[in-house]
């Protein structure tokens, strides 16, 4: 029996927040190759919003017209493009001094017929939504949710705690990096949520899973989220991509 060739419908929306004077948060998407990419900039001056840039740049083409046997190579393309996007950043970074330092986390979403494939690196995040739950499918890679999960912290104190900026793991900021990957199967009505923390800080995952349930148009989902994280503070950039799976 052939696999179930699943139909896939996306939108995204970025916002400044309301602390922010500039937004280091980007994302891109392209619903025919299959890959949705968010990534949340660091470093001064406009150094996070070149490095955020140039790693959704490179995953796109490397993931869509760079290879058209990617899909068919996944995991090991999607670990290729994100070495070939860490090198890009960390190069440029290397020639020009006023760039050095910079970084940026990354969160992706390959699809191809049934499978999914997350791709992450640093503390964006992508939930799934199914049957009106929502289950958050990657790790942080961060100072505090590693001690969580070493059972050294409580998800309380890594909330309020003051080393909850610090990441572990970022493209750029060294000549190599590891992301984490995930193969899932998809079903019809799925929602993927890719989000950098600007949404996840200000919204806990109930109130995330009781606004998503709602159903709607992706636009609309959207914005009620964005909407929502600026409502209860907007400290950071906010970036949200929603991916829906339809039969």
């Amino acid at each position: 029996m052939s696999a179930p060739n699943f139909h896939f419908a996306a939108t995204a929306i970025t916002d400044r927040g309301c602390k922010r004077s500039s937004n280091e948060d980007a994302y891109g998407y392209s619903v025919a190759a299959g890959i949705y990419v968010v990534c949340d900039g660091m470093g001064g001056a406009a150094a996070g919003e070149v490095a955020s840039s140039l790693a959704v740049d490179e995953i796109l083409q490397r993931l869509d017209g760079g290879s058209t046997d990617a899909i068919a190579r996944m995991p090991a393309a999607a670990e290729e493009a994100i070495a070939a996007a860490n090198e890009a950043i960390f190069s440029r970074a290397q020639r020009d001094h006023r760039l050095s330092g910079m970084g940026t986390t990354l969160v992706a979403l390959a699809t191809a017929e049934s499978r999914v494939w997350v791709l992450n690196v640093g503390d964006s995040r992508c939930y799934r939504l199914r049957g009106g739950r929502l289950a958050q499918v990657t790790n942080d890679h961060s100072l505090v949710e590693e001690r969580v999960r070493q059972g050294l912290m409580t998800p309380q104190e890594a909330l309020h705690s003051p080393l909850r900026n610090v990441i572990t793991r970022a493209l750029g900021t060294h000549n190599q990096v590891t992301p984490d990957v995930f193969e899932l199967e998809a079903e019809p009505g799925d929602l993927y949520l890719l989000s950098t923390d600007g949404l996840t800080r200000e919204l806990e995952d109930e109130r995330m899973q009781s606004l998503l349930a709602r159903g709607g148009e992706l636009e609309e989902s959207c914005t009620i989220l964005v909407e929502a994280a600026k409502e209860a503070g907007g400290q950071d950039n906010i970036t949200a991509l929603l991916v829906r799976v339809n039969r």
